[in-house]
Order: C-alpha cells, then structure tokens, then sequence
C-alpha cells in the first residue's frame, strides 16, 4: 500500500514556515527517507516535488541533505534525528550530491 510519508515522519505546523516535517521517532544518520523529488523536463527545475520533498523546510544548519539516486531525488539524513525534531536541507536543485545507487 502506497504511504506519502515513511511511518518514522509526520507533518505538523513549523517555526520556520507554514507546514514541515517532523521525525516522530529516532532516525539515525545517514537513513534514506524516501524519494523526495521525481526528474520531468515539463516542470520548473526539472523535478516534480513528492509529499516528502514539499514538506522539509530550508536551513543554513540542516540536519538533512537532498541526493541524487539514479533518476530520483532523495532525502538523507546527515546526523542523528530525535522525535518531535523538524527535519531541513538547504534549497536548491543545483547543487545535488550524487549517491550511487549500490550505496543507498
């Protein structure tokens, strides 16, 4: 069954603008959380933003970052993530960091 969202993730009111993503349990670093972004030529930069990748909020001090996997955009966690704690990446689809795909 299809879920916008992996069971460790929920969607709440932020501090730092409108709606953003918080962990509801603890998520180590480093953890894939999902697809955040989709590649299609017809949209502005390209991708197409997932529930994942429309609900993170931007940071100069991220605790998540955003990587290429193959044709997909992920959402990866850069350190230990603690419950009730929003999750953020720094904005922008120019500077992503490519993962191979074996890796993930």
């Amino acid at each position: 069954m299809y879920k916008p969202l992996p069971a460790s993730l929920t969607i709440k009111n932020s501090k730092i603008h409108g709606l953003g993503l918080y962990a509801v349990v603890d998520i180590p670093a480093n953890t894939d959380l999902g697809i955040s972004h989709v590649r299609d030529e017809r949209f502005e930069s390209s991708f197409i933003r997932t529930p994942l990748g429309g609900f993170f909020n931007h940071s100069d001090t991220p605790n998540c970052e955003v990587r290429e996997v193959g044709e997909f955009l992920h959402l990866f966690t850069l350190k230990d993530i603690r419950p009730t704690s929003e999750l953020t990446a720094t904005y922008t689809l120019y500077k992503i960091k490519k993962t191979p795909e074996k890796n993930v």
